[in-house]
């Protein structure tokens, strides 16, 4: 080879080395949800409530018919995820109802081991008779939130948020926050039968 063409190679490594290289930062998905737009449930239970039309899969079973205990799972297929309903009747009974409130509070804690943080939001409407407590779950915990909510004398409604995947704040963070908005939704719209 000739003289030249080396002459050329070193020149240009010796330009090259002059810039410093900055690697770009890794990119994130942008999800974009659609708004929210709600409907009133129409099952067969002691209360109503409204659910986004995005929860495709509305599947209610009677946990105790004779003690009035239901479940409703309310399915995201696009967001991988589910919020499940737990309702029981308390029928006036101070003592259940102390028992469903320390088993709703404990379940909530149980997320403390993997939890980075649990944000409480007390809720009350006296008007619809409807009284809890919302749970923001921030972390690697198995269940993103949960939330109770009860008139305090006859009904006690408690629901929570799973996804299908292995818990991964980060990655989970945009369907989570989607899916409060609906919890929250939830909490606001419970009319009781």
């Amino acid at each position: 080879m000739n003289k030249n063409f080396y002459a050329l190679v070193l020149i240009l490594v010796c330009l090259s080395c002059g810039e410093s290289y900055v690697p770009k930062p890794k990119a994130f998905l942008r999800l974009d949800y659609p708004k929210a737009k709600y409907i009133e449930s129409n099952l067969n239970i002691p209360f109503t409530f409204e659910t986004n039309i995005l929860a495709s899969n509305v599947e209610m079973k009677a946990i105790n018919a004779s003690a009035k205990s239901y479940g409703i799972n309310l399915e995201y297929p696009s967001l991988k995820g589910t919020i499940f309903l737990t309702y029981k009747a308390v029928e006036g009974n101070k003592k259940d109802l102390i028992d469903l409130l320390r088993d709703a509070q404990n379940f909530t804690q149980k997320h403390n081991i993997k939890a980075d943080g649990i944000l409480e939001t007390v809720y009350e409407n006296p008007s619809k008779k409807t009284y809890g407590m919302f749970y923001e779950v921030e972390g690697n915990a198995a269940s993103q939130s949960q939330f109770y909510i009860t008139d305090s004398i006859n009904h006690f409604l408690t629901g929570s948020l799973y996804f299908y995947a292995k818990p991964n704040y980060d990655s989970i963070l945009p369907a989570a926050n989607y899916l409060q908005k609906d919890i929250k939704h939830i909490m606001e719209t419970v009319a009781w039968k």
